[in-house]
Order: structure tokens, then C-alpha cells, then sequence
């Protein structure tokens, strides 16, 4: 098993400051997985941890897949890595004009495929359930997400009805926008280093 943690910090993936989420909350941790997906070998090491048990529950009976999904931007490079390592198709969903998740490209899902979500990091959830959506309305049906890091408070309550596999669980700690402990601190600006804007 790969040292996620060593591996994230070397990479410069692990940063500490006042980030404003995609999410539209406010954190004082911020994983830029793009650091670590720039290097294959890393990245694979690290993604293979959960190929590895999801290799497993497939061997077991446990899932079935047909394809890998991952959101645009942070899970295509994931996704395209999982399906590598478990033999399997792997696209990815992208927001159109209107800023919805949708699946384009001439990407396909065929009724009652079996699909698994990957991402980069999980916050939220937000966009692999907004991925799910897709997948359901084309006919296909969501068996298991991962993620390179599991950011989910502690305490929130989990927003899937499948696994979620993920190669290193970090909770966050969240603040709403108008009650941020370090807006009120006024010391660090927030910034905002994620990919997609806020809708």
C-alpha cells in the first residue's frame, strides 16, 4: 500500500491557507490533485490502492463494471488511470453552456451498463452526484465512486447510495461563506484555486 500522504506532500498537493471550494464554502485545506496526477507513476501508485480493492469486490461478486466516469477537470486523468488498471472504458462527464454536468464527445452509456464514478477529490459530493444523474437519465446505473482524497466532514451525513472508495480519507473543516472563522480573522484573503466556477 502506497503512502498517500508522503506521496501528496512531495508532490505539492497538500496546501494549507483560506480556500473558497467549488462547493461555495470556505476551508482552511485545499488538495491540488492535478499536482499529483502530473506525475504518472505517482499517480498510478496512488490510484492503484483502490484499484486494488476494487479489483477485489469485483474477484468476491460483490460489483460488476462496465465503464469508469470521472467529472471534468479533476476526474478525467483519475478515471482514465482506474480504467487503465482494471481493463475497463473510461470517459468523462462536462458542464455545457448552462453549467450542467453532461456527458458529450460522442461519449455513450448503454441501458443497464455498470458504471463507477471517479474523481479527484470528494467534498461535497456535488459533482459525482451531478455525474449520477447523468448516468441514470442515459440508462446506466452508478455501482461504486472513488476519489484520491475523501474530504467529507466528519460529522455530514454520506450523499451516496453505493461505496465510495477513496485512497486517503481527510474530513474537512467547512465554514458557509458568510460565518468563515477566517474571514472573520482577516488575516489571509480567500482564494480560489479550483477549475469550475461556482453556480
Amino acid at each position: 500500500m502506497s503512502d498517500v500522504v508522503s506521496i501528496l506532500t512531495d508532490c505539492g498537493a497538500m496546501l494549507t491557507g483560506h480556500f473558497l471550494l467549488s462547493s461555495g464554502k470556505h476551508s482552511s485545506q485545499y488538495f491540488q490533485c492535478a499536482r499529483l496526477l502530473q506525475y504518472p507513476d505517482r499517480a498510478a501508485a496512488v490510484i492503484g490502492d483502490v484499484a486494488d480493492r476494487i479489483r477485489l469486490e469485483i474477484a468476491e461478486g460483490r460489483l460488476e463494471a462496465d465503464a469508469v466516469i470521472g467529472p471534468a477537470m479533476g476526474g478525467i486523468v483519475v478515471a482514465y488511470e482506474l480504467g487503465r488498471q482494471l481493463g475497463l472504458p473510461a470517459f468523462f462527464t462536462e458542464r455545457n453552456d448552462e453549467g450542467v454536468m453532461t456527458l458529450r464527445r460522442g461519449f455513450e452509456i448503454k441501458p443497464g451498463e455498470k458504471i463507477i464514478i471517479a474523481e479527484d477529490v470528494v467534498t461535497t459530493g456535488k459533482s459525482t452526484l451531478e455525474t449520477a444523474e447523468q448516468i441514470r437519465a442515459m440508462g446506466g446505473e452508478v455501482i461504486a465512486s472513488i476519489c484520491v482524497v475523501d474530504r467529507r466532514p466528519a460529522n455530514a451525513a454520506d450523499p451516496f447510495p453505493w461505496p465510495l472508495f477513496a485512497a486517503l480519507r481527510q474530513p474537512a473543516v467547512l465554514w458557509d461563506a458568510d460565518n468563515c472563522e477566517l474571514c472573520k480573522e482577516g488575516k489571509i484573503p480567500a482564494e480560489k484555486p479550483g477549475s469550475r466556477k461556482i453556480f
